[in-house]
């Protein structure tokens, strides 16, 4: 899928300012996270929550990048791959941001 180099450089660009940006949108979507969703594990909450925010984000820009339709050429496997190479940044900005 993503054989061109420059739009899997962008797309890792994507996913770092993705990152980034967790600390802030815990802290102001989720205040209150146990007390809220009733949920035993933040972190594995959260990560499985982002994980699929960054996704859905991804297949988004990357249709709007190379103005390709869905049938085909956007694999949902490749992106999850991509994500899973980022997966202790993710951890450690989640961790930050709930601790």
């Amino acid at each position: 899928m993503l054989r061109d180099a420059s739009i899997r450089k962008s797309l890792d660009q994507y996913i770092k300012r993705r990152i980034q940006e967790i600390p802030i949108e815990i802290k102001q979507t989720f205040p209150n996270i146990k007390k809220i969703w009733k949920c035993e594990n933040e972190l594995d909450f959260l990560y499985g929550y982002y994980v699929g925010k960054i996704e859905e984000g991804s297949l988004h820009y990357l249709l709007k990048a190379t103005r390709a339709s869905a049938g085909g050429y956007v694999d949902t496997f490749d992106i999850r791959g991509i994500i899973e190479t980022y997966k202790n940044d993710l951890i450690d900005a989640i961790r930050k941001s709930i601790n």
